[in-house]
């Protein structure tokens, strides 16, 4: 009689948690067609945006347009001055950034002791990548430009794209140390490795290939910015490039270019748009398309490279 009661129970139970769990799987086909529609539309309109610049500026992509000073011609006028001080600003950003995060990175999750005062730095750098890039602007100007006497430089706009930089650095590093096996470090300290060996040897080599996606993806970032290049006061015409930074006399190296004055393909582009004339829409069209191009091939090869490191590693 004891059983035949506690069936019915049983078989309440039994229904309840069977609508649960449909009404579970409901929720998460609902979320699921909610998330894939915010996706494809997201998409579909970067890709239509996309299309319309590459259909507007497609007449501008010759050799020439890449191999012209701006100019008051539209016709005439092209991105060598541009493309080269992008170049060059990301030279010094990488130089600065990559060291400086990497090994900041490390330190923190290595050698710093895990106190209130690693979880302070902790949220401030992770806080630094949420920060607007104007802020950066600011402070460049006032301690780059003022304050060290850099001028509106070469040297000052790579600085300050690479304190833009640093905060992705170091939390793509950290995240990157911390996915390592504790097997990996454990092992090494047992045929009698020391500290710096481990990190060295063991968890920089197999953390490498996320440290170097963080790298391209801050480097992605870089190129595009506009907003602290025009605060610390980047030139909006320019027809002329700066002094090469390799020569045939010995010692090989001049560091003129650093003190340069200079501009770049967003400010170029944002000097084109704001023109009266059509035509100089063309170019602004074209310059457009290419940093886009160029954002997209760099993030294309972090995930690639990730992708290809990841898989040659076997724990």
């Amino acid at each position: 009689m004891v059983k035949n009661k506690k069936q019915p129970a049983v078989i309440k139970d039994l229904e309840s948690i069977r609508a649960m769990i449909r009404r579970h799987k409901r929720n998460d086909l609902l979320f699921a067609a909610v998330g894939m529609f915010v996706i494809a539309s997201l998409t579909i309109t970067l890709l239509v945006l996309f299309l319309d610049l590459i259909l507007d500026g497609y007449p501008r992509f010759t050799l020439d347009f890449f191999t012209s000073y701006p100019s008051r011609k539209p016709e005439i006028a092209g991105i060598l001055s541009a493309w080269v001080g992008s170049s060059l600003v990301l030279l010094v950003t990488f130089f600065v950034a990559v060291p400086l995060g990497i090994a900041a990175g490390v330190y923190l999750e290595e050698y710093a002791k895990k106190n209130w005062t690693s979880d302070i730095i902790e949220i401030n750098v992770s806080n630094l990548a949420g920060v607007p890039s104007i802020i950066y602007g600011l402070l460049a100007l006032g301690l780059f430009v003022y304050a060290f006497g850099l001028g509106q430089s070469i040297l000052s706009a790579g600085l300050t794209l690479a304190l833009l930089m640093l905060p992705i650095v170091i939390v793509s590093t950290r995240e990157a140390i911390r996915a390592i096996p504790i097997h990996i470090r454990e092992a090494a300290y047992a045929v009698g490795a020391t500290k710096w060996q481990v990190v060295y040897d063991h968890v920089i080599q197999y953390s490498y290939g996320g440290i170097l996606t963080g790298v391209i993806i801050g480097m992605a970032r870089a190129i595009g910015e506009t907003a602290p290049i025009i605060t610390i006061g980047a030139l909006t015409f320019i027809a002329f490039l700066p002094p090469t930074p390799v020569t045939v006399d010995p010692p090989f190296l001049n560091f003129e270019w650093l003190s340069s004055g200079f501009t770049v393909l967003p400010i170029q582009m944002f000097n084109w748009i704001s023109r009266p004339q059509h035509a100089f829409h063309i170019n602004a069209a074209a310059t457009g398309a290419i940093i886009i191009i160029l954002t997209a091939l760099m993030n294309g090869a972090a995930i690639k490279l990730r992708y290809n490191i990841r898989k040659k590693i076997k724990w």
